[in-house]
C-alpha cells in the first residue's frame, strides 16, 4: 500500500487530501471542521479526518506534498517589494514577519504539524504545477489540453499545456502582475464584496448590469492579445505596493468612489460588474481558442480560481472551442492539495491512470460522513423531536413531499463535498417553481444579498429539455452555465423593469433558478455518482412532473458549509428552514422539542 498526502495551507482555503495506491480516499478542506470561513492555518482537523478514513497514522504516510513553492513565491514578492519601494513598505513590514517565522520552514512547521511522525522527505510543486495535475489527472480524457487561471502563484497567473497519460507538462506562462484572477478581484473590491471570497458575488450581479464599460476597461486597463495573454496598466491598480487592489486613479477611471461594503448597490455598480464579466469571458473564450489551435486537442481541462467562473466555463462549451471540458470541483487553492498528492502519484512515481466515460473524482463526495448514532447524539442532547425514516425510497419520497408542498429543506447525508460547491449532501433544497422561492431562501434562510441565484438540481436524461445542453452533457459539478430552453420560458414584458426590480420578473416555468438573464447555474444528477439525492428528484419528478430541484450550499451567509450533525442542527434552528434531514432522522420546524420519536 502506497500513501499519499496532499496539503494545500497558508494562504487561503487550506485543505488536505489522501491518496492509497492513487485512489482519491478522503479529501476535506480546514473550514469545515475550524468552522472559520476559508481557514488558511495549517489542515490538522482535515488531516487527521483523511488519515482515520484510511486507517493509518501519518508514520504510514510514503509521500506528504505542498501545492506550491514558497521560495519561488518569497522571490517574487522581495523582488516586488524592491521594483515598487518605498510605496511598498506597510505591506512589506505586515507579510514579511510570516514568512520569516512560518512561511520559510514549512517542512519544519509540517513535521510539526503531522506529530514528529512523518520522517520522509516533503515534494514542493509549482502552485500551477498542482492546478494543471488537479485538472488533468482526474479527468476522463486519455489526452486533453490543460489551461489554468487564478490570482498568482509563484510568478505564474495564467498557464496552459497538455496532459498525456500519467503525465502532464505545462508550456506557456503569464506572470504576475498580470493576472486575470486579480484583475476581477480588482473589481470584486471596487463593487464592496470581500477579495478571495466574494467574486461570485460580483459574477451573480453582473446580469442586473449593462456592460457600459466594457470598451473603457479595454482603452485604459488591459493590452490583449488574440491568443488571450495581456498587459495591465498598473497605475490604476495598487496591489504591487499596497493593501488595496485598485489605487484613486482607477476610482477615477469609473467616476466614484469604491462601494463601500453592505451598502445599497445602485445601477453604476451593476454595470461595473457586468462590464468585467463580460471582459473576464472574452479573456478565457480567447485563451482556449488558443489552446485549441496550439495543441490541436479536442478536450479541455480547466483549473484555478477563475475556473470557478461558471459563466465564463460555460461561454467556452457554447462557442463550441472544445468538443468537451472537464473542470476541477475544487479549482480554487483547496483543489491544489489533490493536484500534488496526484503529481507525486502518475508523474514522480509513473503509475498508470484509469480512464473512462467518468472521471475519477467520485462526485467529489470525499469528506466525512455520519452514522444514524452521530446523528442521534445530536438530536437527544438537544430534546429535539424526530422521526426515523428507515428504507432510502420512503425518505426520498418523503422529502420530495416536504419540497413539494413549499418547505425548505436541509440536507445533510452522505459524505461532505469537496470543494466550494454543495452537491446534494450539504444542501439547502426548494421547489424551482416557486416565484417566491428565491427570495426567501435569501432572506430568510442564507441571511444573504437578495439579487444571489440559486442552482438546479436536474436529472441528467432531463437536462436537455430544460436547458440549452446537448444530449448527454454532464455537468455533475455545479460549474457550467446555460440558458434555459426557449419553450421553457414565459414571455412577457420584463424587460422595462431595471436593476435589482428585475428580480421580481417571473421568467421560465421555473422561476426559482432561472436568472435575470435567463441563465441557470445546471448540476446534473445520475444515479451512480448521486445515490439518494438522484432518488429525492425522481420523487419530487413523480410528484410534479419537474425533474430538479433548487440546490443551495447548507450554511448561512459567513460561515462554512455544515459538515457534522452538530453544525446542521445548528444552522436549521438559527435560520426559518422548515425541515432537516439527518441521515435516517427527519425533523420539522413546527416540532421542535420534546424528544424522542
Amino acid at each position: 500500500m502506497a500513501a499519499i498526502l496532499g496539503i494545500s495551507a497558508f494562504y487561503h482555503d487550506s485543505a488536505a487530501v489522501l491518496l492509497v495506491d492513487g485512489e482519491i480516499v478522503a479529501a476535506a478542506q480546514e473550514e469545515r471542521f475550524s468552522r472559520v470561513k476559508h481557514d488558511a492555518g495549517f489542515p490538522k482537523q482535515a488531516v487527521e479526518y483523511c488519515l482515520t478514513e484510511a486507517g493509518i497514522s501519518a508514520g504510514d504516510l510514503d509521500h506528504v506534498g505542498f501545492y506550491d513553492k514558497p521560495f519561488l513565491k518569497f522571490e517574487r514578492l522581495l523582488e516586488t517589494y524592491v521594483a515598487t519601494a518605498p510605496l511598498g513598505i506597510r505591506s512589506f513590514f505586515k507579510s514579511i514577519p510570516v514568512w520569516l517565522q512560518q512561511k520559510l520552514h514549512l517542512p519544519r512547521e509540517m513535521r510539526k504539524a503531522l506529530g514528529g511522525d512523518y520522517r520522509k522527505r516533503f515534494v514542493f510543486t509549482e502552485h500551477h504545477e498542482s492546478h494543471a495535475a488537479s485538472a488533468f489527472f482526474p479527468s476522463p480524457f486519455e489526452e486533453a489540453a490543460i489551461l489554468t487561471l487564478d490570482g498568482v502563484g509563484e510568478w505564474a497567473t495564467t498557464s496552459i499545456g497538455t496532459g498525456r497519460g500519467n503525465q502532464i507538462e505545462l508550456t506557456h506562462e503569464l506572470h504576475f502582475p498580470h493576472s486575470l484572477g486579480l484583475l476581477y478581484s480588482a473589481f470584486t473590491q471596487y463593487c464592496g464584496f470581500q477579495v478571495n471570497g466574494g467574486e461570485y458575488k460580483l459574477m451573480g450581479l453582473a446580469p442586473y448590469g449593462e456592460p457600459r464599460f466594457y470598451d473603457l476597461i479595454f482603452e485604459h486597463l488591459l493590452d490583449v492579445k488574440n491568443d488571450g495573454s495581456f498587459r495591465m496598466d498598473m497605475s490604476y491598480f495598487d496591489y504591487t505596493s499596497g493593501l488595496s487592489m485598485i489605487s484613486r486613479k482607477f476610482e477615477s477611471l469609473f467616476g466614484s468612489p469604491a462601494r463601500e461594503p453592505e451598502s445599497d448597490l445602485d445601477q453604476h455598480h451593476m454595470d461595473v460588474a457586468a462590464s468585467i464579466q463580460k471582459v473576464t469571458e472574452e479573456i478565457m473564450v480567447r485563451c482556449a481558442r488558443h489552446v485549441r489551435a496550439m495543441t490541436g486537442m479536442p478536450n479541455l481541462c480547466l483549473a484555478g480560481g477563475v475556473a470557478l467562473n461558471c459563466v465564463g466555463n460555460g461561454r467556452i462549451l457554447a462557442e463550441g472551442i472544445f468538443d468537451d471540458l472537464w473542470i476541477q470541483p475544487a479549482s480554487n487553492d483547496a483543489g491544489g492539495a489533490l493536484g500534488v498528492a496526484q503529481f507525486i502519484w502518475h508523474q514522480l512515481l509513473e503509475k498508470p491512470r484509469d480512464t473512462g466515460r467518468s472521471d475519477s473524482q467520485k462526485g467529489s463526495l470525499l469528506g466525512p460522513c455520519f452514522s444514524r448514532e452521530d446523528c442521534l447524539k445530536t438530536v437527544a442532547r438537544e430534546g429535539a423531536v424526530y422521526e426515523v425514516i428507515d428504507g432510502e425510497e420512503e425518505r426520498a419520497r418523503w422529502v420530495a413531499r416536504q419540497i413539494a408542498a413549499g418547505n425548505v429543506v436541509g440536507l445533510m447525508q452522505g459524505r461532505m463535498e469537496f470543494g466550494p460547491r454543495a452537491l446534494g449532501c450539504r444542501s439547502i433544497l426548494g421547489d424551482p417553481r416557486s416565484d417566491s422561492m428565491q427570495r426567501v431562501i435569501n432572506l430568510k434562510i442564507k441571511y444573504r444579498e437578495s439579487f444571489r441565484p440559486f442552482a438546479p438540481s436536474v436529472l441528467a436524461d432531463r437536462a436537455a429539455h430544460w436547458f440549452e445542453f446537448e444530449e448527454g452533457q454532464e455537468s455533475p459539478y455545479m460549474l457550467l452555465v446555460t440558458k434555459v430552453q426557449g419553450s421553457r420560458r414565459i414571455k412577457g414584458n420584463v424587460s422595462e423593469a431595471s436593476g435589482l426590480e428585475r428580480l421580481h420578473a417571473v421568467r421560465s416555468e421555473v422561476p426559482a433558478i432561472t436568472h435575470v438573464d435567463d441563465s441557470a447555474r445546471v448540476q446534473t444528477l445520475d444515479a451512480g455518482r448521486h445515490g439518494f439525492y438522484y432518488k429525492v428528484v425522481s420523487a419530487f419528478e413523480e410528484l410534479t412532473g419537474c425533474p430538479m430541484v433548487v440546490n443551495t450550499s447548507f450554511n448561512v451567509r459567513g460561515e462554512p458549509i455544515v459538515c457534522d450533525p452538530d453544525d446542521a442542527y445548528r444552522c436549521f434552528m438559527a435560520t426559518e428552514m422548515d425541515v432537516l434531514v439527518l441521515e435516517d432522522l427527519v425533523l420539522l420546524k413546527e416540532k421542535k422539542k420534546g424528544g424522542g420519536e
